[in-house]
């Protein structure tokens, strides 16, 4: 079976069940944390998701790019309002104990999915560019794959080693648990300053919680 093929379905599954899951830990938010109907960006994230992966079936990857961008911008922008939202209540108390600390824990993973998302959709042209090339020699990351010697890729890797979405999901895990990449370089300043960008949300959601922990809110 060639690589390309067996690399398809592999590539993409993880990525579909990591905005599905976005939008039901949005679900889970209480109303107040949610612009508009608790559903909308689960209903936009499925209805957004159809016509990209029928793009992607026809060839038409340009399409498929565009639709990706729309939903990333989507839930990037529900994120970044869900936990304005959650910081604007906090003086005034209106949200109970156990609400907080599960909302600010839905955040917490959602925006994990919502960068490891942006990784794989931005290092080195993004999934459509590296199932072309199947094999990964450059990127805004530097993962310890490529850095084997050509022997001992071939026996890992069959010598064509490219990132999948756990990949990038394991950078993003790091970065909001230890505010840093762990094993992985950063090599372009767009990396750069998204990873900051995580760091921020990640932290400020773990402040929350470790001040709720402590009964200081």
């Amino acid at each position: 079976m060639p690589l390309e093929t067996k690399r398809l379905g592999g590539l993409r599954w993880p990525a579909t069940l990591a905005l599905l899951a976005i939008g039901v830990l949005h679900y889970a938010l209480p109303s107040s944390l949610t612009p508009g109907p608790d559903w909308l960006l689960l209903a936009l994230v499925v209805l957004l998701l159809i016509p990209a992966k029928i793009a992607r079936r026809e060839g038409r990857h340009d399409i498929n790019q565009v639709l990706g961008y729309v939903i990333m911008a989507i839930v990037t922008a529900e994120l970044v309002t869900s936990l304005a939202l959650l910081i604007a209540g906090l003086p005034s108390h209106r949200d109970p104990p156990k609400t907080l600390l599960v909302s600010a824990t839905a955040l917490w993973v959602s925006n994990i999915l919502v960068f490891a998302s942006w990784y794989w959709r931005l290092d080195a042209g993004g999934p459509n560019e590296r199932e072309v090339r199947g094999t990964h020699t450059g990127g805004a990351f530097l993962f310890p794959q490529m850095m084997l010697d050509p022997d001992m890729k071939a026996q890992m890797c069959d010598g064509a080693w490219s990132p999948d979405f756990i990949d990038y999901l394991f950078l993003a895990f790091n970065t909001s648990t230890a505010f840093s990449p762990t094993d992985v370089p950063v090599l372009t300043r767009w990396a750069k300053l998204l990873m900051m960008t995580q760091s921020i949300i990640s932290l400020t959601t773990v402040v929350i919680l470790a001040a709720r922990a402590v009964n200081i809110l």
